[in-house]
């Protein structure tokens, strides 16, 4: 009787708090940043850092270690290695972290684009010609395998060097999510899109046509879609324009990119960025008190419960402090036409809170049954450090009943 007892009572505690998928009480050394992605057969692919070096990306090693469900999370693979550093100072292989995922969306290919080496992003000795490097990894299967990884710094820096706003000293890719593009398709693949967090000149925004081969700027390489953004993440509006959400100080930061005509291989990028808000100068909007950190934004066609009518619902995580806790999610139904960033940082609700401790970054994405798979980080009772939990909402969990998922085919 004993042992069912606490087997109801572990179930309960997932249900209630989430599944821990990698554990900082239980190992030697910290794990950090969370980043999911649905494979087009539904598995999910879950990734976090473990920092042997105990902190960021270029202090010394970091490893990517994964875990992947086929059961839309009721059960999970062992813990495995997907990359090991290799801790030796100055070398270029050091650690790989704060990884940036994202699943084809027709075939088993997942991309996954990531900080390597041994510098620290910010400091004065991390300069063009000693940069953050940034390296590239193929599963071909779904997850299960991975590629060795391939470094790319140049052709991503390279991309900047003729800025008005001068070279790209430092830069990675957001963590969390890689938007992938359901409207624009130029040659075999749907097109990707990623945010960098970079300096000096803030973000920018890039996208490519080859899974990942090559990148190109979203717009014109001599201004910055947010000149003060930190961290960043991308999706996609229904009209194949481009959302850019960005770290702010108590909330976010907003663009919109809009094509002048559709995307094709004469023409693949044309189009201007509508302009830079901030969550904070409107009411009914997006709050992170106290604090600045990752979050993610998704949008997916929903059903509303009070007509039934089909719509685009946008969801965004953050802390919602003060400072780094009470992770939740914020929500809105989007308008057929979305004129700008300032029409986008406005009438946001509060819906679901996920957290109730210290929490910081958090990401999600739709699983194969409808359920949104949030992953994210949770205070452990190791020292300060984070357990990477894992969750499947509901939307009605997280709009208070007011919408329902409707899948895409």
């Amino acid at each position: 009787m004993r042992k069912y007892i606490l087997l109801l009572l572990t179930l309960l505690s997932i249900q209630l708090y989430g599944e821990v998928l990698f554990s900082t009480a239980q190992a030697e050394f910290p794990y950090r940043i969370p980043a999911i992605a649905t494979t087009r057969t539904g598995r999910l692919v879950a990734i976090s850092d473990y920092r042997y070096c105990g902190g960021d990306i270029g202090f010394g090693r970091v490893d990517l270690h994964v875990r992947t469900s086929d059961d839309n999370g009721a059960t999970w693979s062992i813990e495995k290695t997907l990359v090991q550093g290799d801790g030796i100072q100055g070398s270029t292989k050091c650690g790989y972290g704060d990884a940036a995922l994202v699943a084809d969306c027709k075939s088993d290919t997942l991309v996954l684009m990531c900080v390597t080496g041994n510098t620290v992003y910010g400091w004065a000795s991390t300069t063009r010609q000693n940069p953050n490097r940034v390296a590239r990894i193929y599963s071909p299967d779904g997850g299960l395998t991975w590629s060795e990884p391939e470094e790319v710094t140049e052709q991503v820096y390279s991309l900047f060097d003729e800025s008005e706003l001068g070279p790209v000293q430092s830069l990675f890719f957001g963590s969390g999510r890689i938007c992938q593009s359901q409207k624009v398709k130029v040659g075999k693949h749907y097109r990707l899109y990623a945010a960098l967090c970079a300096r000096p000149g803030g973000n920018r925004v890039v996208y490519s046509d080859d899974l990942g081969r090559t990148w190109h700027s979203l717009g014109t390489i001599h201004e910055s879609p947010a000149p003060k953004g930190d961290e960043p993440k991308c999706e996609e509006l229904p009209d194949g324009s481009v959302i850019l959400s960005s770290r702010s100080w108590g909330g976010r930061q907003f663009n919109v990119f809009r094509y002048d005509s559709k995307p094709s291989r004469k023409c693949p990028a044309s189009g201007t960025w509508t302009g830079v808000v901030n969550t904070q100068d409107y009411d009914a909007s997006i709050v992170a008190k106290d604090n600045a950190c990752n979050g993610e934004i998704l949008l997916l066609p929903a059903r509303r419960a009070q007509d039934g009518r089909k719509v685009t619902l946008a969801l965004h995580s953050v802390p919602l402090g003060p400072g780094r806790t009470n992770v939740g999610i914020y929500y809105r139904e989007l308008p057929k036409q979305l004129s700008d960033a300032k029409s986008l940082a406005q009438n946001w609700t509060l819906g679901l809170q996920v957290s109730h401790k210290q929490s910081a970054y958090s990401t999600m994405i739709q699983q194969k049954d409808g359920r949104i798979a949030f992953f994210w980080e949770e205070e452990s009772t190791k020292g300060g450090g984070y357990e990477m939990e894992y969750k499947p909402l509901s939307l009605s969990e997280i709009t208070n009943n007011q919408y329902s998922p409707t899948l895409r085919r």
